[in-house]
């Protein structure tokens, strides 16, 4: 089998192994957030970070709903972690932001967040920081889903079906599941130009 079948097959699999109550269950907590005009702020790092400022995008522009993702400001990125580190630059844009409990996050990251492997400790410190200040957390995520799925209200959970994709399958299942999200009948206000 070509791998172009292998990996299209495996993601057939995926589809077919999602949790897709847990999507519809997303999709009611963030209809309620608009509601009591809370804002979204998206977190996530490398090509979950692109993710993220896609997300925002779609979110603001098709639903309405005030989002914001952390990394789309390089300026402040860059001067935190220069000046403070790379851990603190979620928790400390969220304290600047005065995020409270009218607000949410949504962690795009493939393996949710580990400080004991020292994987993505900024996720798991902005994480922190949203409990204190108790915000509704939730995520899109692979592998076991990580600090993310221990703390989060809801949890998407892209499954693993090969081992060696699982970044690739996690990443483009985010922008599946978000896409069904903003075009969802209980979030989208706007419709798309196509």
């Amino acid at each position: 089998m070509s791998h172009v079948a292998k990996y299209f097959l495996e993601a057939n699999d995926l589809i077919k192994s999602m949790d897709l109550t847990v999507i519809e269950e997303l999709a009611e907590a963030l209809s309620e957030l608009r509601k009591r005009e809370g804002r979204l702020f998206i977190l996530g790092v490398g090509g979950s970070a692109a993710n993220a400022s896609h997300a925002v995008n779609d979110f603001r522009k098709l639903c309405g709903i005030e989002a914001y993702a952390p990394t789309d400001n390089v300026s402040e990125l860059t001067a935190r972690t220069n000046d403070e580190g790379w851990q603190t630059v979620f928790a400390a844009w969220l304290r600047v932001s005065k995020a409270s409990e009218k607000d949410a996050i949504l962690v795009l990251s493939v393996g949710g967040g580990n400080l004991e492997k020292n994987v993505s400790p900024n996720i798991v410190e902005g994480l922190n920081e949203a409990k204190k200040r108790g915000l509704k957390i939730f995520g899109i995520v692979g592998r076991d889903g990580g600090y993310t799925k221990q703390v989060a209200h809801i949890t998407v959970l892209i499954p693993t079906i090969s081992p060696g994709h699982v970044t690739p399958h996690v990443e483009a299942f985010q922008c599946v599941v978000w896409h069904c999200l903003v075009s969802h009948p209980l979030l989208q206000i706007n419709q798309t130009k196509w």
